[in-house]
C-alpha cells in the first residue's frame, strides 16, 4: 500500500462519512486522477465503499436556437402558412423537403393539421397552436429536459459523474500482509466457493424470446449483412437523397462502393424518386456503403426477391438485427443497437391487420395494454408510433414505429400487394422488464451485473 492510499484511508477513517473525490483532493492536496485510481484499488481490496451519481444538464442545439430566435417551431410555421393561405390550405407538393420531413410530421403528430386530397389543412384553433408552440419554446429557452425535444435531437445533454467514498473498517479479509503470508496457517480442507456456471447474456435471452414469438406466429426469419448500400438502406425505401438522415452526422459511411442491382429495378426506383421528390436521382450516391441504419433494408431486399420467387405471397417475415446511428450515447441512446423488423405481404392486408399483429406480439411479450399514436415516416402511410403500458411504472412507453409501405416503395420492388411493416426497439422493453435506467448497462460487461441479472416475464 503506497503513501497516497494510506493518507486517503486515514482521512476516510477519521471523517466516518461519504466524501467526494473533490473533497478528498482539497483535504489531502492529492490530484483527483490519482485519488480515483487509489479508490478503485482500495475498493477492490475491500477497504472502501464507492458510490457514483450522475447529474445532467441540457443546452439547445444550434437548430433549436434558430427556432427560439424566430419564435416558431417548424410545425407551427407550417400551421401559420396554412391559416394565412387564401383557401386555408396548401398543397403538399409546394412544401420543401425540410417541411415534409420535419414540419409535416410533427404538425400531424400534434393534431395541428390534417391531409386531404394532397392538401395540408389547419384543424385546431390558433390559441391552441400558439400554446403548443410557445410552451415548448419556453421550456427550451430555460434549458430544461423535455422528452419531445430529446426525441427530436434538439437538446445537447451533458453528463457529470461524481464518485464518493467511505471507509469500510479495519476488519479486512481482502488482503493479507507479507507477514501473514509467511507465518499464517491455512486450512486447505475448507471447501472453496463454486465457480459460477455459464449463462446466456440477457440480450440473447430476450432476443430469443422475441424470435420464438414471431416463429410461433408463423413468420420466417430474414438475414443479411450489416454493411449495406445506400440504395437498399435509403433509395429503395423512397428516402430522398437530400434527406437529413443521410448526412454524415447521422450515418456511418464506409470507404468503397456497392454494385447496384439489375438495371430495371434501379430504373423503377429512380423514376419513383424523380417523380415523387421532383429532384434528380444520382446512382453515385446510391452506391455509397453504410453501416445499415435500420433492418428495413432487409425488408426491401426480400420484397424485391419475391418478384422472382416461385413461392408467391402471402408472406410474413421478421428480423432481429444490429443497426447503427452516428449519434452521441447516453442513458437513453446508443450508437449501435438492435431493431425488431417485420413485414406482411398479403393481397387482403389492411391497417387493422397491422394493429392486430402488433397487439398480439406485445401481449405474448407480456404487455397487455397497447396503443397506437398517429405519426409520419418517409416510407409508410398511414404511420403510427407503438406505445405499451408498463404496469410496474404506471406509464406509457414508446417502443417503435409501424405503417403500410407507400406505393413508391412497393411498386418499384415489383410488389403489387399491401405491405404491413414495423421497426421496434429491442433494448428499451428489456430495460423496462429489468428495471434498468441506463440502456448502456447490458453492453458494459459488468460481471457482477451479468451474474445476478435475469429477464423476468410479465
Amino acid at each position: 500500500m503506497y503513501k497516497g492510499e494510506i493518507e486517503i484511508l486515514k482521512l476516510l477513517a477519521k471523517e466516518r462519512k461519504m466524501l467526494t473525490v473533490d473533497e478528498i483532493s482539497k483535504k489531502t492536496e492529492i490530484n483527483q486522477d490519482t485519488i480515483r485510481k487509489a479508490l478503485e484499488s482500495l475498493r477492490d481490496r475491500k477497504y472502501v465503499e464507492l458510490t457514483s451519481s450522475d447529474s445532467f444538464s441540457f443546452t439547445p442545439t444550434d437548430e433549436l436556437k434558430e427556432y427560439i430566435d424566430s419564435g416558431k417551431l417548424p410545425e407551427y410555421a407550417l400551421y401559420l402558412k396554412c391559416t394565412t393561405a387564401p383557401s386555408k390550405s396548401i398543397p403538399i407538393s409546394s412544401l420543401s423537403d425540410a417541411e415534409k420531413s420535419i414540419a409535416l410530421r410533427w404538425a400531424k403528430v400534434k393534431g395541428m393539421i390534417k391531409i386531404e386530397g394532397g392538401n395540408v389543412i389547419a384543424v385546431i384553433p390558433s390559441e391552441k397552436a400558439d400554446e403548443l408552440n410557445y410552451s415548448l419554446l419556453r421550456i427550451a429557452s430555460g434549458g430544461k429536459q423535455n422528452d419531445e425535444l430529446e426525441r427530436r435531437n434538439l437538446l445537447k445533454k451533458r453528463t457529470t459523474s461524481e464518485i464518493s467514498a467511505s471507509y469500510c473498517g479495519s476488519d479486512n479479509s481482502g488482503e493479507l500482509s507479507e507477514l501473514e503470508r509467511e507465518s499464517g496457517t491455512f486450512d486447505i480442507s475448507v471447501r472453496s466457493e463454486n465457480a459460477p456456471l455459464g449463462k446466456n447474456h440477457p440480450l440473447t435471452v430476450f432476443k430469443n424470446r422475441v424470435k420464438d414469438i414471431f416463429v410461433e406466429m408463423g413468420f420466417e426469419e430474414m438475414d443479411g449483412t450489416i454493411v449495406e448500400s445506400s440504395f437498399w438502406n435509403f433509395d429503395a425505401l423512397f428516402q430522398p437523397q437530400d434527406h437529413p438522415a443521410r448526412e454524415m452526422a447521422d450515418t456511418f459511411y464506409l470507404n468503397g462502393e456497392h454494385q447496384l442491382p439489375d438495371k430495371k429495378l434501379v430504373s423503377r426506383v429512380k423514376e419513383a424518386h424523380e417523380k415523387g421528390w421532383g429532384s434528380k436521382w444520382s446512382e453515385e450516391i446510391a452506391k455509397k456503403l453504410v453501416l445499415r441504419t435500420h433492418t428495413t433494408a432487409l425488408s426491401a431486399r426480400y420484397l424485391a426477391a419475391l418478384a422472382n420467387d416461385k413461392d408467391k405471397p402471402p408472406k410474413k417475415y421478421f428480423a432481429v438485427g444490429r443497426v447503427f446511428r452516428n449519434e452521441s450515447t447516453d442513458f437513453k441512446h446508443l450508437a449501435e443497437f438492435h431493431q425488431v423488423e417485420g413485414i406482411v405481404v398479403w393481397e387482403k392486408a389492411t391497417f387493422r391487420h397491422l394493429l392486430g399483429i402488433l397487439k398480439l406480439f406485445y401481449s405474448k411479450l407480456g404487455f397487455e395494454k397497447v396503443r397506437f399514436v398517429p405519426s409520419y415516416f418517409p416510407y409508410t402511410e398511414p404511420s403510427v408510433e407503438v406505445h405499451v403500458y408498463f404496469e410496474p411504472k404506471k406509464q406509457w412507453m414508446e417502443l417503435g414505429g409501424a405503417g403500410i409501405f407507400r406505393p413508391e416503395v412497393s411498386i418499384p420492388l415489383c410488389n403489387r400487394y399491401p405491405v404491413l411493416a414495423w421497426g421496434l426497439s429491442l433494448e428499451r422493453p428489456l430495460m423496462m422488464l429489468m428495471d434498468e435506467q441506463d440502456i448502456r448497462t447490458p453492453y458494459k460487461n459488468d460481471l457482477d451485473w451479468l451474474k445476478k441479472s435475469r429477464v423476468p416475464e410479465l
